[in-house]
């Protein structure tokens, strides 16, 4: 952890393509390399950390060990990577694969043999240099379209293996195999009045309009203002085509030639993603769809792609002064587009006006806290928010208001229901505690202590009691039973549950467990027939499906081989 944090001090600019190596590593794909996304490109909640390669809409293409390694780290899960392998190098970096189809070889026999000896489809595993060593060109795997993945696409990612920071992988000589003659767009500007400053006449944030010129720049129309001000753009990048929007690279602020904020995704840390909700306006993705990056910060915050920075980024406008801002941004080609905007001080009348609407609940994001309302109770740690706020916490009922979801939260905060009462153990032991959103309810995992309810959020919203009774939905069999199956490779069936979640799924054939993959997109349940477990002549099915609050459908049925 010492390693880590010191790693975060050190400034995002001294890193440079001259620091990794770049011609060790060959493509994992044997198909040109075309993005669909790119390192720190702008997710919910998360920067992007690898570069996805798409692979025509189809499944089952090889992969290749990028170089020389073994097989370090296995992870399958129907969530985030899927299935996903961790290949190490003795050069001191680590690659990854994610969103597998499947493995190849003895890496797959390795995982199918974990997968029935634990008796579960998500597995983890690690490995010594010798278990599985891989050459460089090897087939170490097929791309796929699981976990979280919404569409057929290899993730890749390079890491530093001892202390598992991120890196952008056009680092390591992708940039010579992958074309990219497109300059950033930018889309939109966004000037912010800070303190009691009037920019424009509007207290609030607004919009300033730019239109490029001859030499290819692009100039805002002036801004006027009175006191401390900071602007954010909203802008990306195409890379290899034309259909999807990748992230910028690299982004410098300047006032009057002098550098007052920058930064660029050379690397960063897992725990860092988060504060991508920092990052942007949050405020206004929340409103508007639009992921307008900052070019300021308020106040610290531990991201590394914005340390170095000598200056916060936020400018102050005096009388009797004249400023120009210009905003350069980058791909990692270098196409490079500028921005400028004129700038001049002027007294104003307030035409658009900023409101505050205070409550007896002021949270100070620095400092815990707790709030009581009702016999219900909410938790805030240190640093679960990023700026101060007066949050609107209401209970009516079991219904409960904590503010909504335009503030971001980054850490958990516990929501607890003391001393239920007018509920008997049978409704106590159905009982959860879920996100309203009209009249959806939205499952969270929830602790039980007696008739104390407690969950942890990353949302704010409004959160009410309810009960789960109802058990697992199996639908969709793709066999008809009592057939026999001839050239039929797997069994499958849907699964879906109405209030609290699918938490396992577990099937048999003649008795025997079998593995069910789960991809939770398409809520499917499957199993290989090659695994070896299917005899010839009848074969009897059971699968058995449980939510989180330990409901329960058994479906079963039975076909012949």
């Amino acid at each position: 952890m010492k390693f880590v944090l010191a790693f975060l001090l050190v400034p995002f600019f001294v890193f440079s393509q001259e620091n990794y190596p770049q011609d060790a590593f060959q493509s994992p794909l044997a198909i040109p390399l075309d993005i669909s996304g790119s390192f720190g490109e702008l997710r919910s909640n998360h920067f992007h950390s690898g570069l996805d390669f798409k692979t025509a809409g189809k499944e089952g293409l090889p992969v290749y060990a990028t170089a020389d390694g073994y097989v370090s780290r296995i992870k399958i899960s129907p969530f985030g990577y899927g299935k996903a392998l961790y290949i190490t190098h003795p050069n001191g970096y680590t690659s990854v694969y994610g969103h597998l189809q499947n493995a190849n070889g003895a890496i797959q026999e390795v995982i199918k043999k974990k997968q029935y000896q634990e008796r579960s489809f998500e597995v983890e595993m690690y490995f010594y240099p010798a278990d599985l060593p891989v050459k460089k060109g090897e087939i170490i795997a097929f791309t796929g379209n699981t976990g979280g993945s919404g569409a057929p696409h290899l993730h890749f990612e390079f890491r530093d293996t001892k202390s598992e920071q991120i890196i952008n992988p056009l680092h390591f000589g992708f940039k010579k195999i992958i074309k990219d003659e497109r300059k950033p767009i930018i889309q939109g500007v966004v000037v912010y009045p800070l303190d009691s400053t009037l920019v424009n006449n509007a207290q609030k944030p607004i919009n300033i309009s730019f239109n490029k010129q001859s030499d290819g720049t692009y100039l805002c129309t002036k801004v006027k203002a009175n006191g401390r001000i900071a602007f954010g753009i909203n802008a990306y990048d195409y890379c290899t085509n034309a259909y999807n929007k990748n992230g910028l690279y690299k982004v410098k602020a300047y006032l009057n030639g002098v550098l007052q904020y920058q930064y660029g995704f050379d690397t960063f840390a897992f725990d860092e993603s988060r504060y991508i909700n920092n990052f942007i306006d949050y405020e206004r993705f929340h409103d508007m769809g639009q992921r307008v990056q900052k070019l300021f910060e308020l106040n610290n915050y531990p991201l590394s792609i914005v340390a170095g920075n000598n200056k916060d980024g936020t400018l102050k406008i005096v009388p009797n002064a004249n400023y120009t801002y210009r905003v350069e941004l980058y791909d990692f080609h270098q196409n490079k587009i500028e921005l400028i905007i004129p700038i001049e001080y002027g007294s104003q009348v307030p035409s658009i006006k900023k409101t505050i609407q205070k409550t007896p609940f002021f949270v100070k994001a620095k400092t815990e806290s707790i709030f009581e309302k009702n016999k219900v109770s909410v938790y805030v740690p240190e640093n679960a928010f990023y700026a101060n706020f007066y949050m609107n916490f209401d209970v009516n009922g079991d219904v409960v208001t904590l503010h909504d979801d335009s503030v971001p939260v980054h850490k958990n905060i516990t929501l607890t229901f003391n001393e239920v009462t007018g509920l008997n153990e049978e409704q106590l032991s159905k009982t959860y505690i879920a996100t309203l959103e009209g009249y959806k309810l939205e499952f969270n995992k929830t602790t039980r202590k007696g008739n104390t309810f407690s969950t942890k959020i990353k949302t704010l919203g409004t959160y009410k009691l309810a009960q789960d009774t109802t058990p697992p939905r199996i639908y969709n069999v793709n066999f008809v039973e009592g057939k026999t199956l001839k050239e039929q490779k797997t069994i499958s069936v849907c699964a879906t549950d109405l209030h609290s979640d699918i938490a396992s799924y577990k099937g048999y054939l003649n008795g025997k467990w079998i593995l069910l993959e789960y991809d939770y997109k398409t809520n499917k349940l499957l199993h290989n027939l090659d695994d070896g477990i299917c005899v010839s002549g009848r074969n009897d099915l059971k699968i058995v499906v449980t939510d989180s609050l330990q409901n329960s459908t058994t479906f079963e049925s039975y076909f012949f081989k």
